[in-house]
């Protein structure tokens, strides 16, 4: 598989890239970024042969969306793909005067939860603004998950659906988006959204990797009977699969605790003895199952990013993945290159 392999998204007209570039960093995800190093980073991954940009208004409180929208500005708009999402607005507020959470130096806007029809259309002309375009070609309903909204989360996923996801069926007829899904981080609220919405996609961060294959008893099948693509994030488990067990090491955005290093370690040592990266083997399991139809890297250097799409489709000898089953560290109906 190659990066710039074109991938079908679902039932729609979106041809989406094997490997998709995560906007996130590019708004100051825990570091700062450069103006100039956002640039390169867009860039390089255009060279690369990457043609999904996802982004959202969160990631940085819309300066993610306005460095991208600036960064392809150049590009000819038929040639890409560009993902972002809705279920926050964004309202002009003094830096300092709001909680901007793991983002450094965000754009001066606060972020406020909606979920509503008249709400999300609101967003969508507003990222369209921020992204200089005029349409998206995937919409996704960001963040509807029990971490995000605590025990406010049945009535915040019951808005999503019921009032919210309306407005992105009237944007996809309407032409103004060609496709539209969920963008969440669990896997239980990815599988009821997709039971109770016609989604063209979901976006899933960090539930379907070497360490976590939960999504295999439901989700997976279920979007395989229906058609639903989906989009890998996280697939590094925000590090410890791109680092292997050392010292500080990150496991979902906090430091990996011991049962998590030790797997990781035998995992390693398995790809070890088969010569092959630990992150290339995370982004070739990521890539192998039927139903994903993008892999979405978020990098925070141009060395990363070269390094991830350097080893995205490495060949990976099949004893390894049968190794790993042996050894009690793959699910035996995971689907492997």
């Amino acid at each position: 598989m190659r990066v710039n392999e074109p991938r079908p998204l679902g039932r729609t007209s979106v041809r989406t890239t094997a490997m998709s570039f995560g906007a996130a960093p590019i708004g100051n995800f825990l570091h700062p970024f450069s103006e100039p190093m956002a640039m390169e980073m867009v860039s390089q991954a255009w060279d690369l042969g990457i043609r999904h940009f996802d982004t959202a208004p969160l990631y940085g409180h819309g300066l993610s969306e306005h460095r991208l929208g600036h960064a392809l500005r150049g590009y000819p708009r038929d040639q890409y793909v560009i993902s972002t999402k809705v279920g926050r607005r964004l309202e002009p507020a003094a830096p300092g005067t709001f909680d901007s959470g793991l983002w450094v130096e965000p754009a001066p806007f606060a972020a406020h939860y909606d979920y509503s029809y008249d709400g999300i259309m609101r967003s969508v002309e507003e990222s369209l603004q921020r992204m200089l375009t005029d349409h998206v070609d995937i919409l996704l309903m960001h963040d509807v998950d029990h971490y995000t909204h605590g025990d406010a989360q049945p009535e915040m996923f019951r808005q999503a659906v019921e009032e919210g996801f309306p407005a992105l069926v009237r944007l996809r007829e309407e032409g103004v988006v060609s496709a539209i899904g969920f963008g969440v981080n669990e896997t239980d609220v990815c599988l009821e959204a997709v039971r109770r919405t016609d989604a063209d996609c979901v976006l899933l961060a960090g539930r379907y990797t070497l360490l976590e294959q939960d999504p295999l008893d439901e989700l997976l099948p279920l979007c395989e009977k229906r058609g639903v693509s989906v989009i890998l994030g996280g697939v590094y488990n925000s590090g410890v699969l791109a680092t292997g067990a050392i010292e500080g090491a990150k496991f979902n955005y906090a430091p990996a605790p011991p049962e998590i290093l030790q797997r990781t370690a035998r995992i390693h040592a398995i790809c070890r003895a088969h010569d092959v990266a630990l992150p290339a083997a995370a982004l070739g399991f990521a890539a192998a199952h039927p139903s994903v139809a993008s892999v979405c890297v978020g990098s925070r250097t141009p060395e990363q990013q070269s390094g991830s799409a350097a080893l995205f489709g490495a060949r990976i000898p099949g004893q390894l993945w049968d190794d790993l089953r042996d050894a009690g560290l793959l699910r035996p109906d995971a689907p492997t290159p």
